[in-house]
């Protein structure tokens, strides 16, 4: 339940509305009263959240015995504000791309910093043609993104992105050598704190301890050389157990 909790408030609930919500979910109506029990919030807050659920559209009501007795609405509506967002920024993008300067010659190196950072190299790499190889994993990021990495594996097994990568020896076993259609081999004397990842023409070198520091180079002869590199060591790598 918990975890529930926490993706709700992810998905833009508050924590204590995600509380009022998941509680009117397993009940199917209830009036306030009951609601503030259940939750051990107070009385007159339990009703300002009802009101915002109401105003969100996550949560309606009727009058029984002149009192309100609360229902929640469909968990689909979550997408309304989402898609709405969505909509607005496509409408948004086309001035941006009118006021974008284009330097003469495109940036080779770039710098990403922390969890967003990551979620942007991942939607880099879900448009791969080529597909992502990579070595050194660590598994780090199936710990920062712990939320967001159940549905990213989801949408790699369906866009069918070649998936191809060399972990270390104590990192054989770990969950994310086992992710559907991945070929994950592992070298005894590779142990480093930084992944590389090869993505079409970028490579990526990614430093995940303590705030996520990824470093992107975009250079289609920088990219070939590390592919033929990680080829030769792909070759003499042991296939991952998979546990």
């Amino acid at each position: 339940m918990q975890g529930v909790l926490e993706r709700l408030k992810q998905a833009g609930l508050t924590g204590n509305e995600a509380k009022i919500y998941l509680e009117l979910l397993k009940r199917g109506e209830a009036n306030g009263n009951l609601l503030a029990k259940k939750t051990g919030l107070d009385r007159s807050l339990t009703y300002t959240i009802l009101n915002n659920l109401v105003d969100k559209g996550m949560v309606n009501y009727i009058m029984k015995d002149k009192k309100r007795v609360f229902h929640p609405t469909d968990p689909k509506n979550l997408l309304i504000p989402v898609k709405e967002k969505e909509n607005f920024i496509k409408d948004l993008l086309p001035s941006l791309e009118t006021i974008k300067k284009i330097p003469a010659q495109k940036n080779i190196f770039t710098i990403y910093e922390g969890k967003e950072g990551l979620k942007v190299l991942v939607e880099k790499w879900l448009g791969s043609k080529r597909g992502l190889i990579f070595f050194g994993g660590t598994g780090r990021s199936m710990d920062i993104l712990k939320w967001e990495m159940p549905h990213i594996i989801k949408r790699f097994v369906k866009s069918k992105v070649p998936l191809k990568g060399i972990v270390s020896y104590k990192n054989r076993h770990h969950p994310f050598t086992r992710v559907q259609g991945a070929d994950i081999r592992s070298l005894k004397n590779i142990n480093s704190n930084a992944t590389t990842c090869v993505v079409d023409d970028m490579v990526s070198i990614h430093v995940l301890v303590d705030k996520p520091i990824i470093m992107l180079m975009e250079n289609k002869e920088i990219a070939d050389g590390y592919r033929a590199y990680f080829d030769y060591m792909f070759k003499h790598a042991d296939k991952a157990e998979r546990k």
